[in-house]
């Protein structure tokens, strides 16, 4: 069981569109540089860009196993083609490797083998939990809109389940049959080309009055502000939080994991870790808002308690 006094890192997946180069190279950077323990990949967000790190997703698998990193692989989090239901049927009787469901149509397939819980899951109590856990769900990375009263609950209620809490990265809101990105392009998703690769952090959306508000990422939706919750995990990880999920954006992610590490381990505070984060990812607004029951996009500062 994870020592709850020293919560492990984890990655989650990419959700935006790399080349395969570049989605091949990343995970290659957090084989050799990063310390995180657990890494989640695969295509979650649209199918039709899954061509672009399949050629790679053997090499980067060895590549982080030899680093020592376990690997689970992510499901899509919308099916609605049968190309989409095969894979995620493939997916589940042929992996080696343990699998994240993002989609309730995998919880059926997956019932009684080990299995994840990714945080495109609604798992919004302890009722849902122990349900997932009895079908064999064995971690589950909570909702970023999470407050932090419910995940403490749900800690409280499953003593030594491995929970995981979404703690860095644009948070994912919605995800559509539609995609939003291509029409704001002037093209169809049918006839994307795969315009959302121009964008490999996201199309940022203003307001009326030119403010910054969300972001599109193919047929995702997503926050416009970065969730970074460095400072605020300390209580949630006394409490027993197994995990702390990392997500990728386009910027210095090994950076990011060892200010997480150093804020976790104690090794620096977390106002100096957010204030290097900000270096290293300079592109993206901070929030904590949902860990601190207020709307998603506030930023609470340190002496405002997360419990």
């Amino acid at each position: 069981m994870q020592d709850a006094r020293r919560a492990a890192l984890s990655l989650g997946p990419v959700y935006y569109l790399w080349d395969g180069p570049k989605w091949r190279d990343f995970y290659f950077r957090i084989a050799d540089e990063a310390d995180i323990e657990h890494v989640t990949l695969g295509e979650t967000v649209c199918s039709k860009r899954q061509h672009f790190s399949e050629p790679h997703v053997a090499e980067v698998i060895e590549r982080l196993e030899a680093a020592g990193k376990t690997v689970t692989l992510s499901t899509l989090a919308m099916v609605t083609l049968e190309r989409e239901s095969r894979h995620v049927r493939d997916l589940v009787r042929d992996s080696a490797h343990p699998v994240e469901a993002n989609d309730l149509s995998a919880l059926g397939l997956l019932k009684g083998k080990p299995h994840s819980i990714g945080p495109l899951v609604n798992v919004y109590n302890a009722a849902t939990a122990r349900t997932l856990a009895a079908r064999g769900a064995d971690n589950i990375c909570l909702p970023p809109e999470l407050p932090a009263a419910s995940i403490l609950e749900m800690l409280r209620a499953m003593p030594g389940f491995s929970f995981e809490l979404f703690a860095f990265g644009r948070m994912p809101l919605a995800i559509s049959a539609r995609c939003a990105h291509a029409r704001s392009k002037g093209l169809t998703k049918d006839n994307c080309q795969f315009i959302c690769g121009e964008d490999p952090d996201g199309l940022p959306l203003r307001k009326l009055d030119r403010q910054s508000f969300l972001v599109l990422n193919g047929v995702q939706t997503m926050s416009g502000t970065c969730l970074v919750l460095a400072d605020d995990l300390a209580p949630l990880v006394a409490a027993g939080l197994s995990r702390v999920r990392l997500s990728p954006q386009d910027c210095d992610m090994p950076r990011v994991a060892a200010l997480y590490r150093a804020a976790l381990d104690g090794r620096i505070d977390g106002e100096e870790a957010i204030a290097e984060l900000a270096a290293a990812y300079p592109a993206a607004r901070f929030s904590n808002g949902f860990l601190h029951q207020q709307e998603g996009a506030a930023w609470v500062a340190r002496g405002r308690s997360a419990s």
